[in-house]
């Protein structure tokens, strides 16, 4: 089993950590995540007659000084300061330092500390990169200095923006020719920042929550947090249900999800011997080759769901949106993923980077916190976890939107879904 390349540079150049023959058996994995799937599906269809989440409505509300101490100016500063510092370290590192991975930490910051690392602390902390963006640090001096009328952003717009930027990053982590390069990493993020202050000059600071890619990315992650706000401000706990029933049905919802299951899926099987003879043996050429590989992997899981929508709807009758109504049953599923296939390129590559960013050379190197059949084993319970919570958001959603005679039935095209997804999920991480 090979849990990251030897080489650094080859490992970021594709983004992730390989896993290969891992000691688990196939038929076992398959029939219990179909076992899983089917026996939540029943159980729900008998003993769950009525939707129980309620959004942003519920909610054990925090003790009032907590809340003060999260809300308080003071505290919002520092955690913008930070952000910044940390954004100011990077390309410090992106413009003195060495251009080699294995001793420069900026490219394990961008592709592990921030694209990985910001699905644990989402999940723990609710949407954090909101008050860590630098890029809202640095508009809002801005936007003092040079007060002018934001425009309202247009409604069908929605986050469409952030789909397209989160596309474009993981196409540079698992497309580009040299991701990790200084070179490449300053272009890319000196590109995106321009566009993202260019256009929040436009439409003023709440562009962010849907323009910029990393910000959604976040708040998608965090409907899953514990931790939450209800509808009248207060800092709550709560049952994380309850916080992805209240996922906003917007326009690009289902396209920012598809891009996180797309991606991951292509980042699994990216490094198969046969797709890497494909690409590299294309009239195409690598890159191009590898941007349709990409673009095909979304392209099949936003048609898969898009049928699914459509046998939805034609079992049940119409619906004002059938597409999003059940958008949000898909982030517990790319939820799965990223943790099956990132968990141990944070555990490894986390620390090393932290020890690279302190100048402790000399420090040990960090080992594995599981073997490879523990590794194995929650792999697979991530992604069957990931689709049974799927299919418990989707029934809720089910009963609250069509009647009784047609909410089981309705839910067969999804329970389809959730089965090819399981299976090819669990196809790339046991091939």
């Amino acid at each position: 089993m090979v849990l990251h390349p030897a080489d650094p540079l080859a490992q970021l150049a594709h983004g992730i950590g390989s896993q290969h023959d891992l000691p688990i058996s196939p038929f076992y994995a398959f029939a219990g995540a179909f076992t899983a799937l089917f026996v939540s599906f029943l159980a729900l269809g008998l003993l769950w007659s009525a939707s129980r989440f309620r959004g942003d409505r519920s909610g054990i509300a925090l003790p009032a000084g907590l809340q003060r101490v999260a809300d308080a100016p003071a505290t919002r500063t520092a955690l913008r300061g930070l952000g910044l510092a940390a954004a100011l370290a990077v390309l410090l590192h992106l413009l003195l330092g060495p251009d080699d991975p294995a001793r420069n930490p900026a490219p394990g910051a961008v592709y592990v500390l921030l694209w990985v690392g910001l699905v644990p602390a989402s999940l723990l902390l609710g949407p954090v990169w909101r008050l860590l963006n630098p890029l809202r640090a640095l508009y809002r001096p801005l936007a003092r200095r040079w007060p002018r009328q934001a425009r309202p952003l247009p409604a069908r717009l929605g986050q469409w923006p952030a789909a397209a930027g989160l596309f474009a990053f993981t196409w540079l982590e698992l497309v580009s020719p040299d991701p990790a390069s200084t070179t490449t990493l300053l272009l890319a993020l000196a590109g995106y920042a321009t566009a993202q202050l260019l256009l929040a000059a436009r439409y003023g600071e709440r562009w962010f929550a849907d323009g910029d890619a990393f910000e959604a990315y976040s708040a998608l992650l965090a409907r899953l947090s514990p931790l939450g706000r209800r509808d009248d401000g207060r800092l709550v706990l709560r049952n994380p249900f309850h916080g992805l029933d209240a996922t906003p049905e917007r326009p690009g919802l289902v396209a920012t999800v598809c891009v996180l299951l797309g991606s991951t899926a292509y980042d699994g099987f990216s490094d198969n011997p046969s797709w890497i003879n494909a690409i590299q043996t294309s009239p195409l050429g690598r890159t191009t080759a590898a941007t349709l590989g990409l673009l095909g992997s979304i392209a099949l899981v936003a048609a898969l769901y898009c049928l699914c929508a459509a046998a939805t709807r034609l079992v049940c009758g119409s619906h004002p949106g059938p597409l999003t109504a059940f958008a949000h049953s898909l982030v517990p599923i790319a939820l799965g993923y990223l943790i099956a296939h990132y968990f141990s390129l944070l555990v490894v590559e986390g620390p090393r980077t932290v020890s690279m960013a302190l100048g402790t050379d000399n420090a040990p190197e960090p080992l594995p916190p599981l073997g490879p059949g523990g590794l194995a084993a929650l792999q697979v319970l991530a992604v069957v976890t990931g689709h049974v919570l799927g299919v418990v958001a989707a029934h809720d959603r089910s009963v609250r939107l069509f009647p009784p005679a047609k909410a089981i039935a309705g839910q067969l095209p999804l329970l389809a879904l959730m089965i090819t997804y399981t299976v090819g999920g669990l196809s790339l991480l046991l091939n």
